[in-house]
């Protein structure tokens, strides 16, 4: 779909992102970060899809309204995202909570942290509106789901999954007639309402929303002045739509991309450290669900100058390798293995050590002789000599969080705590 004058019409959107919330069932992985700003996939953040599927789609104008332990994820955008260019109608704004509309208030929702940017977003006078969730796993073409928006009439266009319907429990979930117009839509439901024509599986939103901005800022002052209103995007402000205009609902199959061996429609919620411990896992595979290598819808993010991941020592029993792994610029495995493990920047391994089915985050140093399976190592822990993880589960249990699945997260805080105690 082009506009009159030609132009796609992700060239007349901006891409809102809410990249606010903490992920606090990610435990003491977001400590001291928000859930955007996590570490994924060897070399990017969660928060680089988002974005990344926005520019990719040919949307120029975006801002990101962050709030939770914003420093390393403003950092990030400010190191990876600064090649947006003014002269050519092209805008990046991080938009913390700063209190703009009195001194008493932070964002209070998703609805409140676009409200008290409206003054931002009039200044780019953009016709669309495409707000987006910074936290999840995928590749989309935003400008299908305009183009359908547009086609279709709708007030709002909202983002959904297929999923089995008892899965849908922990979503909002759409009930919709047979043209997919959405007639209801219930937060987190105990009995998810099945599909017409499908009653086994439910349409589950994906927090990704297309408005026509004017109307958005209707709905938003609207929303804004009522006292009972939670200010949240889900909760308040697609219901009353439902109800009182038009909403459609747009799949996720009909804008996923896929490179040519992707079979399946990959989006991932990366909110639990099993989810996020598997989402990484799943790009070792030989033929990965997710591919990290499609030139034609490349995954921005910070580029670090940095030396080539380097392997030394070739003998029995200290030979440095890797296999069905990736491993990061500025990697060093010397005379250690790699085995199904993502090897963050600037990892290194020291001779004897092994890591199998881990996810290191930058800049750590595992220590000779160590022998760890199915971790998630924060950034910046030094594992110490002969330190072995993985083969008990009650002294990883003392140790270190463990969760249902056996996978044990590993921070500074636990290492120091387990040297104190010596």
């Amino acid at each position: 779909m082009r506009d009159s004058y030609g132009q796609p019409l992700a060239r007349e959107a901006m891409a809102y992102v809410l990249a606010g919330g903490r992920g606090s069932r990610l435990m003491e992985l977001t400590d001291s970060r928000a859930k955007p700003a996590v570490y994924f996939g060897g070399v990017s953040r969660i928060i680089d899809f988002a974005l990344s599927n926005a520019i990719n789609s040919g949307i120029r104008r975006i801002g990101v309204a962050t709030q939770y332990k914003a420093h390393s994820l403003i950092r990030h955008m400010q190191r990876a995202w600064n090649f947006m260019r003014p002269e050519r109608n092209e805008s990046f704004d991080i938009l913390p909570a700063s209190q703009r509309i009195d001194e008493f208030h932070w964002y209070e929702g998703t609805a409140d942290a676009v409200y008290q940017n409206i003054d931002i977003i009039e200044a780019h006078a953009p016709r669309y509106m495409v707000i987006l969730a910074g936290d999840h796993i995928y590749k989309m073409d935003y400008e299908l789901m305009l183009r359908q928006h547009v086609d279709s009439g709708a007030d709002v266009t909202v983002g959904c999954l297929v999923v089995p319907r008892m899965d849908a429990t922990g979503f909002g979930v759409m009930h919709v007639d047979e043209q997919d117009n959405i007639t209801a839509f219930i937060e987190k439901p105990k009995d998810p309402p099945g599909i017409p024509g499908d009653p086994d599986n439910a349409l589950a939103s994906m927090g990704i929303y297309v408005f026509e901005t004017k109307f958005l800022f209707e709905q938003l002052r609207r929303d804004a002045a009522d006292p009972d209103s939670r200010r949240d995007f889900g909760g308040d402000v697609i219901p009353y739509i439902v109800k009182h205009g038009k909403a459609v609902a747009h799949r996720f199959t009909n804008s996923c991309i896929r490179a040519a061996e992707e079979i399946e429609e990959y989006w991932r919620d990366v909110g639990t450290l099993d989810a996020y411990f598997e989402a990484n896992l799943d790009l070792t595979d030989v033929v990965p669900k997710l591919n990290m290598y499609d030139r034609e819808w490349p995954i921005w993010t910070d580029q670090i100058v940095a030396a080539p991941a380097k392997f030394v020592h070739d003998e029995e029993g200290r030979r440095g390798m890797a296999v069905s792994s990736l491993i990061s610029q500025d990697c060093i495995v010397s005379g250690a293995t790699a085995h199904r493990s993502l090897l963050f920047t600037g990892v290194k391994m020291g001779s004897y050590s092994s890591v199998e089915e881990a996810v290191i985050m930058p800049y750590c140093n595992i220590g000779r002789n160590a022998r760890l399976s199915k971790v998630i190592i924060d950034s910046g822990v030094r594992i110490p000599e002969g330190l072995v993880v993985g083969e008990d589960p009650e002294l990883d249990s003392q140790r270190f969080r463990r969760t249902e699945k056996g996978v044990c997260l590993i921070t500074k805080v636990m290492i120091d705590k387990l040297k104190a105690e010596g």
